[in-house]
């Protein structure tokens, strides 16, 4: 396998580690808020806000509309998780959501080995967009603070094109973008709908970055072209000694 024309890169949990120490950090802030409420222990507070998100973030249409202010989402969440205790306090909502959002601030950062796989590509010729989805800020804060822009050609932002995925067109601005065409590509993320099901259909070679290793969902209808654990395992040297554990679609 030789690297293609173009490479359509996710950004959260594909380069930057975004959701994987979202566990540790809520419940670090739900001892220290469990302290200031009566009658409800860091526990009972981390099951509650764990079922409160899981609801939040089920509906497609809840998720695509509040995935472009996340303080205000998780905000959301923590209030909508406060009421199910039977405390009405936005205020306390928000002082939850500021502690959560600092605490996980800090986590957030590359993967290993994922910047020297970009600087790889880049020096390869290979022609790279970034496709993210969320508001335009926070994500460009990000490839700021870790200098992300001069490895891409493109880099298409949901807040900014008024549109993300799983909306075909912004896999296809992509490509224009880069001059390839759909069967020229590879595009790479963890989301199995958003970087697997839709691209698929267009003619894209889709690949599921697996970073926590769960493996597909039970029965999951969705089958990627290919399966890694880490963006460094797409470099050539590597390529050949992992391929063969990923399952190929028909």
């Amino acid at each position: 396998m030789k690297l293609p024309v173009a490479i359509l890169m996710d950004l959260d949990d594909t380069i930057v580690s975004y959701s994987t120490y979202a566990g540790p950090c809520w419940k670090r802030v739900c001892c220290d808020a469990a302290g200031r409420i009566d009658g409800v222990d860091a526990e009972e507070l981390y099951t509650t806000l764990t079922a409160a998100k899981t609801w939040f973030w089920s509906d497609p249409e809840r998720h695509r509309a509040n995935r472009q202010n996340m303080p205000l989402a998780i905000q959301r969440v923590v209030h909508h998780g406060l009421c199910r205790l039977g405390i009405e306090s936005w205020e306390l909502a928000g002082t939850i959501a500021q502690s959560y959002e600092r605490e996980r601030g800090k986590t957030i950062k590359p993967f290993p080995g994922a910047l020297e796989t970009l600087r790889r590509f880049r020096a390869g010729g290979v022609r790279m967009a970034l496709v993210t989805n969320g508001g335009a800020e926070p994500q460009r804060d990000k490839i700021r603070r870790f200098d992300l822009a001069p490895f891409f050609d493109a880099i298409l932002i949901e807040g900014e094109c008024g549109y993300g995925k799983p909306d075909s067109r912004i896999y296809m601005d992509a490509l224009r973008r880069l001059d390839a065409a759909p069967g020229d590509a590879w595009m790479v993320g963890d989301n199995l709908e958003w970087e697997v099901a839709v691209p698929q259909k267009l003619g894209i070679y889709c690949i599921w970055n697996d970073a926590k290793g769960e493996g597909l969902p039970e029965n999951s209808g969705i089958l990627p072209d290919r399966i890694i654990r880490s963006l460094r395992e797409l470099l050539p040297s590597s390529i050949g000694a992992s391929h063969s554990t990923a399952p190929e679609r028909n």
